[in-house]
């Protein structure tokens, strides 16, 4: 880690949590990575740590509830924003283009995270993962990582929705313009998902965090990000294939949670149960008619996931009750 702090950026509606400590870490081939450690509330019973893990477009900030949510719990959390978005090192000229080149260099760079903060981080470890973060930390587990005691993955990127793109296509697409050297080129706009208006979303049914989630990057233009790139698309179906078909996902041996959300449109809910029927005693648990972001979903919908997370949590780090 440099000596050198990255910001965090907090707003009225999102303020920085008490205790933060954000810092820059090497990833892999030297990148520059924005992580932040969060210590568990003043007078909880330290229960374990998470690492939490955002998907595309999401920097360590959108999570800032989620949070104080798991801080209140006993966790220490760290959170990172991944290579080409947040504030981390992004991988072309133009911030805007959310690009990505295979998925080694994310499962690197998730090594050299966890080896940087291990000696602070009490256990048991419990890995929490949304969308890409929830596809490249199931990767990361069938791939040999073994220090975590439990995962809980938030309508994970096991699958794509390509609208009126057959799948095949899509694939081959992807996989010929980053094969002939056009993985720059943008599959969608330079627009960010958030600077849609809320009532064509289709992330969250609650109007109050969609708004939160856009002021925070009206505050910080630093941290928005555009359309994905062939070559993200391309390592998206390269990373989804090794768990919808690889070995790997079989000899996870820990206990895992998986979260789908009933009326998510971009992510495919029958491969998440596929994929889940997959990993030995892993657990699936529908959201009928949640969004895709189930962390910025209405109160009712959180309540349900803190419930599966808090079922989950209490096997391996069961609450201390009181005298």
């Amino acid at each position: 880690m440099t000596t050198a702090q990255p910001p965090l950026v907090g707003i009225p509606e999102a303020p920085v949590p008490a205790g933060a400590e954000p810092a820059w870490i090497a990833g892999a081939g030297g990148a520059r990575l924005r992580a932040a450690l969060f210590a568990p509330a003043a007078g909880a019973p330290i229960r374990g740590s998470v690492v939490l893990s955002g998907g595309r477009t999401e920097p360590i900030e959108k999570y800032f509830e989620t949070i104080g949510e798991l801080s209140a719990r006993g966790f220490w959390v760290l959170a990172h924003d991944w290579r080409g978005q947040g504030l981390s090192e992004r991988l072309l000229p133009d911030r805007l283009k959310g690009h990505a080149a295979g998925y080694q260099t994310f499962l690197d760079d998730y090594r050299a995270l966890l080896d940087a903060y291990e000696a602070r981080l009490p256990r048991p470890w419990i890995a929490v993962g949304h969308s890409m973060g929830g596809c490249l930390t199931l990767l990361a587990l069938a791939e040999g990582e073994t220090r975590f005691s439990a995962a809980f993955l938030s309508a994970p990127m096991l699958g794509l929705l390509t609208g009126g793109i057959p799948l095949p296509v899509g694939k081959a697409l992807a996989s010929l313009f980053t094969g002939f050297g056009g993985g720059v080129g943008q599959v969608q706009g330079r627009s960010s998902p958030i600077w849609s208006e809320f009532k064509d979303n289709v992330l969250t049914h609650d109007p109050a965090r969609y708004a939160r989630n856009r002021a925070q990057v009206d505050a910080c233009p630093d941290l928005a990000l555009g359309g994905p790139t062939w070559g993200w698309l391309d390592f998206a179906f390269k990373a989804m294939g090794v768990l919808q078909t690889g070995p790997g996902v079989t000899r996870i041996a820990i206990p895992v949670v998986v979260l789908g959300a009933g009326d998510d449109r971009l992510v495919d809910i029958a491969m998440q149960r596929r994929v889940t029927a997959r990993v030995p005693g892993a657990k699936f648990v529908e959201f009928p008619g949640a969004f895709h972001e189930l962390f910025q979903e209405t109160d009712d919908v959180r309540a349900r996931v803190w419930t599966e997370f808090d079922a989950l949590a209490e096997a391996v780090s069961p609450a201390m009750q009181p005298a």
